[in-house]
């Protein structure tokens, strides 16, 4: 059960490793697009090109998808990127429904995991299999693998490894599961001792606004934890700035937050609490995504 890419690395790997799939669940095609054309997820795509029996219900309480989920006769379900199931749905199979989630659980349970991480300036996350229980994200833990995680990394790039490095948990989790080496560890007996715990909520529009009162190192890390989707956003000349990419400029300011400096060629900069943030890769209301030096030659800043 999956929508997007990251899904996709999961269940080629569950085939690769010759793993009997007797059904793929996955969302309805959508309008997408300037043109509204019906798209089909990337996990229908990779179902389809492999001939897998696939299901998208609008509904997962519908009478008739429970009868067909039913009558696949599944004895595990593996959930990655999808949909909050359902009791009936997550309780149908002998061996359970195994969730991958992208931190190391307790940490980050939530919506937006990596993000979050990114933000929060972690230097290690990874990825965790758990079983589904009432609670989200609570369930008990099957396996973890931690990575470290590059103080200038995208949460776009920490994804794209985390994808893999969760495709290959999970089928270890299923093989072990399969075999009875693998066991759930509750998370109760992770939280014995006195811990901080960070949430992952959805990401709102708010969270995106950069603070340039804040510090060099809090808003350098909410640029690259919102890169690239949604993006941090600034005000440029009255419209909004999307930054992607920045540098760190550790000096005492001499500009009040949010003073913006350029020389019209090759930096756009903007003053903050303890020094200055390089925009290295930006995208301006009504324009493509390109890097500052290509942005300038096109460009003249007004609100210098």
């Amino acid at each position: 059960m999956g929508t997007p890419d990251f899904a996709v690395a999961s269940l080629d790997a569950l085939v690769k490793a010759g793993c009997h799939i007797v059904g793929v669940v996955t969302a309805p095609d959508k309008p997408a697009g300037r043109g509204m054309k019906l798209t089909e997820s990337a996990v229908k795509k990779y179902a389809v090109e492999k001939g897998l029996h696939l299901l998208q219900p609008e509904k997962l309480k519908n009478p008739a998808f429970i009868e067909e989920l039913s009558a696949l006769k599944a004895d595990l379900q593996i959930v990655v990127a999808f949909r909050m199931l359902p009791e009936l749905v997550w309780r149908m199979p002998p061996m359970g429904t195994v969730n991958l989630h992208g931190s190391l659980l307790p940490q980050y349970r939530g919506a937006a995991p990596i993000h979050w991480a990114v933000i929060n300036g972690e230097t290690t996350t990874g990825v965790t299999t758990f079983k589904l229980q009432h609670e989200i994200d609570t369930g008990g833990i099957l396996m973890q693998e931690s990575f470290p995680v590059g103080e200038d990394e995208t949460t776009g790039e920490v994804h794209d490894r985390m994808k893999e490095i969760g495709a290959a948990v999970l089928v270890k989790t299923v093989k072990g599961l399969a075999d009875h080496s693998v066991k759930e560890i509750d998370q109760s007996l992770l939280l014995q001792q006195p811990v901080v715990l960070h949430h992952a909520p959805k990401i709102f529009t708010e969270t995106c606004r950069i603070n340039w009162h804040n510090s060099i190192n809090s808003i350098h890390n909410l640029i690259r934890g919102l890169s690239p989707f949604p993006g941090a956003l600034a005000s440029l000349d009255n419209k909004t700035l999307k930054i992607f990419r920045s540098g760190k400029e550790l000096d005492t300011p001499h500009h009040s937050p949010g003073t913006v400096l350029s020389d019209g060629k090759t930096y756009l900069k903007f003053a903050c609490a303890d020094g200055y943030i390089h925009v290295l890769d930006l995208q301006l209301e009504g324009k493509k995504r390109m890097l500052t030096a290509d942005f300038l030659r096109g460009y003249r800043v007004l609100s210098l």
